[in-house]
Formats: C-alpha cells, sequence, structure tokens
C-alpha cells in the first residue's frame, strides 16, 4: 500500500515526552531540541542513518576501496501527538501532514515513571496511548475518505465511467473498514483495490514498529510491568507487527560511556535494521578498488530498474546483470574463483534482484545526435 520507489522514509511518532526526538539524537547523532515540554519539536527533523550491514563491512575490508557509501535510512523526527489532533489540537493537523510525508512509523511509547518528565495525559499507561496515537491516525483517515467518496461519487454521477466506479467501490470499502475500527493495512483488500487504495497515502496504510521506551532498570533486567499488556494490545490491534524494547536512558550513557552496567547491547542497529526491512528495502553492491557501495531498492526490483538506481541510461540501455550471490563471493574468496565454480551468472532484464547481490551492469551509452553544420 506504500509509495513506489527506493527513496523512502520512516516517521517517529508518539505522544508529546515519550523520548523521540532523544531516540532521534541516538540514531543520528544530530542534536535537535529534547526539551521536557510539549511541541517542541514543531518543524520535522530528517537525517540519514547508517543501516549496519556486516556483508559491506567485509567488502570494504577485502577491497580497501578510495571511496565506500553504505547504506543508510532516512528518518525524520515528527513533533507530539495529542488526543483531538484529528480535529487540530496542539497543532494536529500540522503534524499529521508530517506523517503523511514519511513512508512507515516508528511509533514510540512510554513505558517508564520519571517525575522530572511531565505526561501530556497525567499519568503512565502505555494502552492508553497506544489507542489514542492509533485513533487519531484512523480518524484523519476517515475525513480524508469521507471527503473522497464524496468526490467520486460526484464524478461518477457527471461521467459514468467504469474506472471512477471501480475507484468508488474501493473507497467505500476502505472508508467502511476505517469506521469500523480496523487500519487499512489490515483490510481484506483485492490487489486491485490495494493499487486504488495506495493513490490515497492514508496514515494507518503505512506499516508501523513499536518502540517501547522503558526504564535503565528494566531494560538491564529484561522485563517491564507494561509490557504484557503492550504485547497483547500489539496482537489484537497490530497484528505480525514488530515492538522493540528500548530505553533511551540507558541508550544515552551507552553511547557516552557512561553507564555502570553495559551487559545488555545497544537495541538501536537492530531498530534501524527492522525500520529498513520494514519499508521492504535491500540493497544490493557495486565492488572494486575505486568504490564499495550499497544500491538501496525494493524488494522485487527487477535488474533493469535496480540498474536504474545508478543511473537512467543504465536501465534505458540495459543489457545485461552480472551477478555473484555475497554468500557465495564470500566463501570462495575472489571474483576468479566465483567464474571458475560457475558461480557468476549473467542475467536479464527481468532478474529479480536478492539482497546482498554483487552486480556489474552492462548496457550500452545513449546514442548523442551529431551537431548540424
Amino acid at each position: 500500500l506504500g509509495r513506489a520507489g527506493s527513496h523512502l522514509r520512516m516517521g517517529i511518532v508518539g505522544l508529546p515526552n515519550v523520548g523521540k526526538s532523544s531516540l532521534f539524537n541516538l540514531m543520528s547523532n544530530l542534536q535537535v531540541p529534547a526539551e521536557n515540554y510539549p511541541f517542541c519539536t514543531i518543524e520535522p527533523n530528517s537525517a540519514r542513518v547508517k543501516v549496519p550491514d556486516g556483508r559491506f563491512d567485509w567488502l570494504v575490508d577485502l577491497y580497501k576501496p578510495r571511496s565506500q557509501v553504505g547504506p543508510a535510512l532516512e528518518v525524520t523526527d515528527i513533533a507530539g501527538l495529542v488526543q483531538g489532533a484529528a480535529e487540530g489540537q496542539g497543532l494536529g493537523n500540522k503534524f499529521l501532514s508530517h506523517i503523511y510525508a514519511v513512508d512507515g512509523i516508528f511509533h514510540v511509547v512510554r513505558a517508564f515513571k520519571d517525575p522530572q518528565i511531565d505526561h501530556v495525559e497525567g499519568s503512565v499507561d502505555p494502552v492508553r496511548d497506544l489507542n489514542i496515537i492509533s485513533s487519531e491516525l484512523r480518524k484523519k483517515d476517515v475525513e480524508i475518505m469521507t471527503g473522497k467518496v464524496a468526490d467520486l461519487a460526484k464524478k461518477v454521477e457527471r461521467a459514468n465511467v467504469k474506472e471512477l466506479k471501480e475507484d468508488l467501490d474501493c473507497a467505500r470499502v476502505v472508508l467502511q473498514g476505517l469506521e469500523k475500527g480496523k487500519d487499512v493495512r489490515y483490510l481484506p483488500l483485492t490487489p486491485k483495490q490495494c493499487e486504488i487504495t495506495r493513490s490515497f497515502s492514508l496514515l494507518t496504510a503505512k506499516p508501523v514498529i513499536f518502540l517501547v521506551n522503558v526504564g535503565q532498570e528494566d531494560i538491564v533486567k529484561g522485563k517491564n510491568k507494561h509490557f504484557l499488556k503492550i504485547k497483547q494490545w500489539v496482537e489484537e490491534c497490530a497484528p505480525q507487527s514488530k515492538i522493540i524494547p528500548v530505553s533511551v536512558r540507558y541508550e544515552t550513557e551507552l553511547l557516552e560511556g557512561k553507564s555502570e552496567n553495559t551487559t545488555r547491547p545497544s537495541m538501536l542497529p537492530k531498530i534501524i535494521k527492522e525500520g529498513y526491512t520494514g519499508l521492504k528495502l535491500i540493497h544490493f553492491f557495486t565492488t572494486g578498488s575505486d568504490e564499495v557501495k550499497c544500491w538501496t531498492i525494493r524488494n522485487g526490483t527487477n535488474a533493469q530498474r535496480a540498474a536504474g538506481s545508478i543511473h537512467t541510461d543504465m536501465e534505458k540501455g540495459f543489457i545485461a546483470a552480472e551477478t555473484m550471490g555475497y554468500g557465495d563471493f564470500r566463501r570462495v574468496g575472489s571474483e576468479g574463483d566465483m567464474v571458475k565454480a560457475g558461480l557468476k551468472h549473467t542475467n536479464g532484464k527481468t532478474y529479480v534482484v536478492r539482497d546482498g547481490d554483487i552486480i556489474f551492469f552492462k548496457f550500452s551509452a545513449p546514442k548523442t545526435s551529431a551537431k548540424k553544420k
């Protein structure tokens, strides 16, 4: 249901003062305001965050290139939503528009007590907070789809066109689902309906990863009194969504070298990787002594489209893709031995690129027209 293309972004969403901006700072090392008051973030802050990948590190170590470009995920810190945001409370319409601009959601929920950090609802209740955010996103989608249904109904009345009727029928199905409390991504839509719904760009169609911000002691002990209820809520209301516990305070002290207890590794690499795969992103490698580079594409992209991620001329003049699987390459050790073992393949434009493929594209350069004398 998401946008086509590979230039996709994850947005960090939640109530005010749940740790969104602090988490963003940790992920990006880009310092943005993270003071203890609602709406300290008004304009969204974005950063390209490094996606950890041991395969890339190994290739860099092997080739020792002059230039290296690893995989990255764009992350946006979005100001806190409050109850009534869909009706404009707390600059809600402005902040909801920022969520429309991203492709997936890191939903941060607070599961720790701290008298020095105010809670906008007055108490720590993660399930209540989850319901508030989910409800506000759904209400905004209902508003959008109500207008869409009315608009399409008028168009169908004026012009009896088959495509418009299909759009209207689909819009009504989506609206009915939303009004029953279902997020769009869980509606049983046909492939054609998914294609139509994609054009609506709805908030509840976006994939969501839940980040539970727990106390420092909880992350060390590996348990939190709210976590089971959060897990039950996600299983019921957002099935198959990932839940990742993280302590922003622990991560901060870990980064600054101040933590006395470092028994738990950082959860940031896992969060970033899950965001990347949650958007159905993968990458292939181009390698050599000049440069080792990752090229991000959507899972399911064919070789010709993948070539276009490097340059449009390569897509237009595509001839073939010489591919090596990373696992085979690391096991065998060299390109020459890969050829001898029959593990280097020449593939056509319909070949579906696999995550971690090492690719050399063959293409014909565009012809330049001769200047008239």
